[in-house]
């Protein structure tokens, strides 16, 4: 081989490993088109079957996923369990009692191995799983970008430090979100999340029984099963009117002084979000579309590709 043909090989070669190397660390919405076709029919088939007998479930999911991506990024680590010799996230002070789905997850990959053993992780299903709850319940959809890998270990420090408290002023909450590369717009828009679901009266006590920033009649209404000492674990709406349909009333509920948390208040309590609560309380085609956004961003956060991480055959355990 003549040195001018080398040289052109080895270039040829190299770019042809950085462009692989490049193409392997993305997410793409095809990942899974060869290799798992039925992927997303099975995780809305069984997501659908979820709601159907709790419909509380697809605030469940998406806050998994939230709390999932905010330590360490979309990896998988809130759904290993600890073992003798493994601390995961879960008794995490913000999910101890607190996040749940884990079965509705674990079915899901059931399906999935049955349809493509060993092909897609856990992280994936979670991310696809989260999106369907919003759909099926009357949100936005977006597209999934897929190729996220499990991680292999998890951090229960960042989890106690990483995500928001229901506590937090606006400050905390912009830069907490801030530091996973987010902005105020977006951390506005992604706690729209809290138009479904339910709260624990531990994690609201303190803003009905001190906080002025509230209806009064709200407050006592909540008060009435949030009493001042004990039933921490005694549920309450988010969204008092539609806790079952993704819309936008969290935000016409802010406007009336009606947030469930201190921190849902406080996006709309004279600070920098109180126009864009307005907005969005008004314009739902708006908060939907910037839901959306966010969450594919949200999604994006340091996922593990290529030969990072494993492929979960089990999302409660990491493999042998």
């Amino acid at each position: 081989m003549a040195p001018t043909t080398q040289l052109m090989f080895v270039i040829f070669t190299f770019f042809s490993f950085f462009l692989c190397a490049t193409i392997d660390a993305q997410l793409s919405p095809s990942f899974y088109r060869k290799t798992c076709p039925k992927l997303q029919g099975i995780v809305r088939k069984t997501m659908a079957q979820a709601l159907y007998t709790e419909k509380r479930m697809g605030a469940s999911i998406l806050r998994l996923f939230f709390h999932d991506c905010f330590v360490n990024g979309c990896d998988g680590s809130i759904l290993l369990v600890d073992t003798p010799t493994f601390t995961g996230e879960q008794g995490a002070l913000p999910n101890k009692n607190s996040v749940r789905g884990f079965n509705v997850i674990n079915t899901i990959k059931t399906n999935v191995e049955k349809a493509c053993n060993a092909t897609v992780s856990c992280a994936d299903i979670l991310a696809l799983a989260a999106r369907d709850g919003t759909v099926l319940l009357g949100g936005p959809s977006w597209t999934v970008s897929l190729g996220r890998r499990d991680s292999t270990t998890a951090n229960l420090t960042a989890a106690n430090t990483d995500l928001p408290p229901p506590f937090a002023n606006l400050d905390k909450l912009i830069s907490m979100f801030a530091a996973k590369g987010l902005n105020a717009t977006e951390m506005t828009a992604l706690s729209g999340a809290h138009t479904i679901g339910l709260g624990r009266c531990v994690t609201f006590r303190a803003h009905i029984y001190n906080d002025t920033d509230i209806d009064k009649d709200f407050a006592t209404l909540r008060k009435a099963t949030c009493p001042f000492s004990g039933g921490d674990a005694n549920l309450a709406p988010i969204d008092l009117r539609t806790p079952n349909k993704f819309d936008n009333r969290y935000y016409q509920n802010l406007r009336l002084r009606r947030g469930l948390f201190h921190s849902d208040q406080e996006l709309f309590n004279g600070g920098s979000q109180d126009g864009l609560v307005e907005s969005y309380s008004i314009n739902g085609r708006r908060f939907a579309r910037d839901f959306a956004a966010a969450m594919i961003k949200m999604g994006n956060i340091s996922p593990l590709t290529g030969s990072h991480g494993e492929i979960r055959l089990n999302c409660s355990v990491v493999n042998n």
